[in-house]
């Protein structure tokens, strides 16, 4: 449905490290950077995620917002998760079962250095 999503952040050099620790784990790869941005994707695709270096501007959308990410497995939301807290990102959920989604769905949810909120999961 979505082509791609872009985000605007206070620091690209924090952000960049911060995402590509974490979209590692997902199989997602830094495809392009220049000076004021970043995009991520499949290697061999386009890509998905635009980071753009807004500082001053920036300001994470509010309550109802997050951006997901499928996982190929369990094991890559837990990985997501501790690449996600140990490059900045804040705890918003640890990984584990939702029930309430589903009985099959397995996600984590943080939120990254400028507040954006991300969650990988695997059904």
């Amino acid at each position: 449905m979505l082509g791609h999503l872009s985000f605007g952040v206070e620091d690209l050099e924090r952000a960049t490290a911060f995402y590509d620790a974490a979209m590692a784990p997902l199989g997602f790869v830094r495809l392009w950077a220049s000076e004021k941005a970043a995009g991520y994707g499949l290697p061999g695709k386009g890509d998905k995620l635009a980071l753009f270096a807004r500082p001053g501007q920036v300001v994470a959308p509010g309550a109802g917002f997050h951006l997901a990410f499928d996982a190929p497995d369990r094991a890559a939301v837990d990985a997501f998760h501790a690449a996600a807290l140990g490059h900045g990102g804040t705890d918003h959920g640890p990984p584990g079962l939702r029930p309430r989604y589903s009985p099959s769905y397995y996600a984590a949810f943080v939120a990254d250095p400028d507040g954006h909120k991300l969650e990988a999961l695997h059904q």
